[in-house]
């Protein structure tokens, strides 16, 4: 795909970036450049390649899906102002 110069003004505009007429000739040629490098990366082919989320097969590790408490109460409430059995207390906001 060619970029041409309007192309190259809406992609300034839409992002936001004031650029020169010096500037639009210049990025004309480097946005071609990269769209024509990504044509390139179509050509390979990727059938039976898994998608990757990593360089590195790392299996995660899971839990049980169980309802707890979390047992850490106290410490969950140690450092709130005030608190009573195991809860935050709050001042009063809707009378």
């Amino acid at each position: 795909m060619q970029v041409d110069e309007k192309i190259v003004r809406k992609i300034a505009r839409l992002a936001r970036i004031k650029i020169t007429d010096k500037e639009v000739k210049a990025l004309e040629g480097e946005l071609s450049g990269i769209l024509k490098w990504v044509e390139q990366l179509e050509e390979v082919n990727t059938d039976g390649v898994e998608p990757m989320t990593s360089a590195e097969h790392q299996p995660l590790t899971q839990r049980k899906d169980e309802v707890t408490d979390g047992g850490i109460a106290e410490k969950v409430v140690a450092n709130a102002p005030l608190s009573e059995d195991n809860f935050f207390m709050v001042p009063t906001v809707v009378e």
